[in-house]
């Protein structure tokens, strides 16, 4: 087994085991990683899920080595995308799943090419100080097939993603944490330690409300300001009930000062 899952109450820590090739991605890898994370999503003990990659790397993308003993675009057919199939394995595994439930990336060493996608996937990303991305595939002519395209630009905006997507260069944790491609900056050998602490902290929250935030700003993508709140408004509106029951809750002192007892 290459992937490892480890429970702490409601928060998963999905870990990646190939440190031998700094965490490269073959086919049993990403059939483990999309099972994992879809019985991450369907388990309702299960909250908020931690990805890190074991032995001081993300990932360092799609495995060369094995992508070297292919021939000819046929050998992806088993990838195509069809559109009514949404949530269809993906070659680096589990990018293309749309999850009900917050992930937290938490990164050391090279999160590049692929390894990068997947963290581009993740809806908070964590990178340790001597950490980096880069979509260093460019080197070798292959393109990005797992969300790279999509996802980047929206989280740095277009201009920095052509630069970033166009020359392949290294982006290190710090420049990353400047344009926004990820949320936390901590000293090395800390980032799978502060997204199980952020993983705690949002597990310990009105999951039903959060899950609705969530996937409101992940469906607004594409819709009008008026569309969006429509949207917004169709997703939430049930929530109201539970908010109202939280108000009294707080009314009664629970919840106050930042406590967690909701």
């Amino acid at each position: 087994m290459t992937v490892k899952i480890e429970k702490k109450n409601s928060v998963w820590t999905i870990i990646h085991s190939r440190p031998e090739t700094r965490n490269a991605m073959n086919p049993e890898s990403a059939v483990q990683l999309y099972n994992a994370f879809q019985e991450f999503d369907v388990d309702n003990s299960a909250s908020v899920a931690v990805f890190w990659g074991e032995g001081g790397a993300f990932c360092s993308g799609w495995d060369l080595k094995y992508a070297s003993t292919l021939s000819g675009s046929e050998a992806l057919d088993v990838y195509d995308f069809p559109e009514q199939n949404e949530n269809i394995i993906a070659p680096m595994g589990p990018s293309r799943l749309q999850l009900s439930k917050p992930v937290i990336a938490a990164i050391a060493g090279p999160a590049v090419a692929g390894g990068m996608e997947l963290a581009l996937w993740a809806d908070i990303r964590v990178m340790e100080d001597s950490s980096y991305m880069g979509v260093y595939c460019r080197r070798w002519g292959i393109p990005l097939i797992d969300g790279g395209t999509v996802r980047l630009p929206r989280l740095v905006g277009e201009g920095r993603a052509m630069d970033i997507i166009l020359t392949g260069r290294k982006v290190t944790a710090e420049e990353a944490f400047q344009i926004g491609l990820c949320e936390y900056l901590v000293p090395k050998g800390d980032a799978r330690l502060k997204a199980e602490e952020l993983a705690n902290q949002i597990a310990k929250l009105p999951q039903s409300c959060m899950r609705s935030d969530r996937q409101s700003i992940r469906s607004q993508h594409g819709k009008s300001i008026n569309k969006a709140m429509r949207n917004e408004w169709a997703i939430s509106k049930k929530e109201i009930t539970n908010g109202i029951k939280g108000a009294l809750r707080f009314k009664k002192g629970k919840g106050r000062g930042g406590s967690k007892d909701y």
